[in-house]
């Protein structure tokens, strides 16, 4: 990132380098190196690699540490957690019922729309499409379909787990 960009400066103005890598580092979809990360974050390489060690020990983030160079990724059950915080915040019980339902409905409609009964199975079909315009549709339609899945998965934890997992209005001393 350009040093010169006023939207950087404001950002490293307004954050500390800590949160800035950590910003960074919790938001990537594939692991990546502490130079990549330090890049994002306008922050040195050394500085992030010392935040970086610190969100593992908090168990925020997972390195890879038998890749060269090292890389770092968000802590797949840290992630799964937050999600579940995030639907209790949003849903009650009732309302994480029906999440459940649009999900199955969605995934119900990807299955009859293409006939096949995954995502995999659907990424099959790609190979089977005369456009590209087609063939982009329907591996986005399945990408949607993993995230539907994974989605409905952590929907189900919160239902079966809701009393455990919600925090009740009040604690009585």
């Amino acid at each position: 990132m350009p040093a010169t960009d006023s939207g950087v400066e404001a950002w490293k103005e307004q954050t500390s380098a800590f949160d800035r890598v950590r910003s960074v580092a919790q938001t990537i979809t594939q692991p990546r190196s502490a130079p990549w990360i330090a890049d994002r974050a306008a922050v040195a390489e050394n500085t992030a690699r010392r935040h970086l060690d610190r969100l593992v020990d908090m168990n925020l983030l997972v390195s890879f540490d038998r890749e060269k160079p090292i890389t770092y990724a968000p802590d797949p059950l840290h992630t799964r957690l937050q999600t579940i915080r995030n639907l209790l915040e949003e849903y009650d019980h009732e309302g994480l019922i029906t999440l459940k339902a649009e999900l199955q409905g969605q995934i119900e409609s990807w299955s009859d729309e293409y006939g096949v009964d995954s995502p995999a199975e659907l990424r099959e079909l790609a190979a089977e499409t005369t456009t590209a315009d087609e063939t982009a549709a329907v591996r986005h339609t399945a990408s949607d379909w993993e995230v539907a899945e994974y989605r409905l998965g952590i929907v189900e934890d919160a239902i079966d787990n809701y009393d455990a997992y919600s925090r009740p209005e009040t604690v009585s001393t």
